[in-house]
């Protein structure tokens, strides 16, 4: 029996019931070839798939049974994983968690660092001040968080689902824990591009230490997607000076977005 579904079962003992028994529950699904990824449409997954996913990471399990659960669910699965974590401590402190926002087929990935205050109370990233630069900077490029063609809208989304107490940076292992979600929410949306802004965002997904100035101003890779360093929001914020060369960042993953077009 496959340790999914033993978690499953023990949770049905308990009297826990996340979903509604289907035919489906009881079929055996054939395992998808090593190494692909799972569709976008949410319609191809079944409920118990999405459920069963979701549950085993109720459980205490080893990080990479944890890991090959979360690469395996659809866009509900994981945006419940996410909101029932409680994989570090920062579950202890938040409010609520930062899932991410946008179109969930969106040409444009942006990936930050963590929320702040404001996004620990809204459960919405970049909002505020810095998120406010951000939609201005977007608009000038045609493009938006709200609704719209997928051409023209991004996808928001965290390293960290949840707010450090005192807006701290994050730790290693909190990183680390988030990791997979950030990992699965990249291969649902499979964006032409990824726009990581800020420090941590970028040394989570380029694992280079190198300072942010030496790393903007060409394309790097991540998982084959082509991926443009930029400075943080609440950075630019503080550092006016560094709004154009910023600016310049967007234009450049702007020509490359259209190239992967």
């Amino acid at each position: 029996m496959a340790w999914t579904e033993r978690h499953r079962l023990m949770l049905h003992e308990m009297g826990i019931r996340l979903w509604a028994p289907t035919a489906s529950e009881t079929t055996a699904t054939p395992a998808a070839p090593e190494g692909a990824l799972a569709p976008v449409a949410v319609e191809q997954h079944s409920a118990a798939s999405q459920a069963g996913a979701a549950i085993a990471l109720l459980s205490p399990a080893p990080a990479d049974e944890r890991s090959v659960a979360i690469a395996a669910m659809a866009w509900p699965a994981l945006r419940q994983a996410v909101a029932q974590c409680t994989a570090c401590v920062l579950c202890q402190s938040r409010r609520q968690t930062v899932f991410g926002v946008g179109h969930p087929s969106a040409q444009w990935m942006i990936v930050g660092e963590a929320p702040g205050e404001q996004e620990d109370q809204k459960g919405e990233p970049f909002v505020g001040a810095a998120g406010q630069l951000l939609d201005n900077m977007l608009r000038a490029l045609k493009l938006t968080r709200e609704e719209a063609a997928p051409e023209r809208q991004v996808y928001i989304a965290n390293t960290l689902k949840c707010r450090p107490p005192r807006n701290r940076n994050p730790q290693p292992e909190e990183l680390a824990c988030c990791e997979p979600f950030l990992v699965r929410q990249i291969e649902l949306i499979r964006p032409r591009l990824i726009l990581a802004m800020g420090r941590f965002a970028v040394h989570s997904l380029l694992r280079s230490n190198e300072p942010i100035g030496k790393l903007r101003g060409r394309v790097h890779r991540y998982q084959g997607v082509p991926l443009v360093v930029t400075y943080h929001p609440a950075y630019l914020l503080r550092n006016l000076a560094d709004k154009a060369r910023a600016w310049d960042d967007l234009c450049l993953a702007a020509q490359i977005a259209d190239t992967a077009g």
